[in-house]
């Protein structure tokens, strides 16, 4: 039980096969209060009750800033307290380099980057009062290796962008006992490559990769439990590549 008590906010973690959903239910399961936000007030309800009794769940659209202070007041004041955010939300566009529009461009980097500074922002006064907390950023292979298997370059640029955030709120939220860490995901068997992912292209793909198998939500999930733990009560401001040696550098 690594997390009995504590607080800990996902974001984006409504969608039943996602990154999200499998960190809120191994959370609720090591003790955690869970609270889930997601775009729909009625997902992210549903989502919490799935995961037990005493979570919660809460509309939230993290590109507005002042959801995101809304809902964690609202945490804090049914709970007291926030020991932990991953921030989860996320999306993707299979776009080349010279498809990508305006509205392409801001609707990623939106949500995966200015998504993560806005909820960030909002948890870290309750975390510098505690003198405690812990920051967990998802970013992706395809920001170390300029691409991945479905994201265009405004994705590799926003989660890159993610990369570099997480390292410059570790570097000034450490003296506040709050770490922040990132997790770089490869390929991950979830709701977005749902459909898109033959069995043929699964194996080669699995070649290609040095533990031969593609990633499952659960694998990212573990990572995050390390990170919002105490486990990791001495690292900040690192980098947890989780994509069975894809990368390797």
């Amino acid at each position: 039980m690594l997390l009995t008590d504590k607080v800990c906010l996902i974001t984006g973690a409504a969608s039943l096969r996602g990154i999200g959903r499998a960190t809120a239910k191994l959370f609720a399961g090591h003790g955690a209060k869970v609270v889930i936000l997601d775009l729909d007030a009625g997902q992210a309800e549903e989502a919490a009750r799935a995961i037990g009794e005493g979570h919660l769940g809460l509309a939230c659209n993290v590109t507005d800033k002042a959801a995101c202070q809304a809902a964690a007041d609202e945490v804090v004041s049914r709970f007291g307290r926030i020991d932990a955010l991953v921030n989860n939300a996320g999306i993707t566009q299979p776009l080349k380099f010279m498809e990508i529009e305006p509205g392409n461009y801001d609707a990623v980097l939106d949500v995966n980057l200015r998504g993560t500074l806005y909820m960030s922002q909002a948890v870290v006064p309750q975390m510098r009062k505690q003198k405690s907390g812990s920051i967990v950023c998802m970013s992706s292979v395809s920001a170390q290796r300029g691409g991945g298997i479905f994201g265009g370059p405004h994705y590799s640029a926003a989660k890159g962008g993610v990369l570099g955030l997480g390292k410059a709120m570790a570097r000034e939220l450490g003296p506040d006992t709050v770490r922040v860490n990132s997790i770089t995901p490869g390929l991950i068997q979830t709701d977005i490559t749902a459909g898109k992912l033959t069995d043929e292209l699964k194996l080669e793909i699995a070649k290609g990769i040095p533990l031969g198998r593609l990633g499952v939500a659960d694998d990212v999930a573990n990572a995050c439990l390390f990170l919002a733990s105490d486990l990791s009560s001495y690292i900040t401001g690192a980098v947890i590549d989780v994509n069975g040696g894809m990368l390797i550098h």
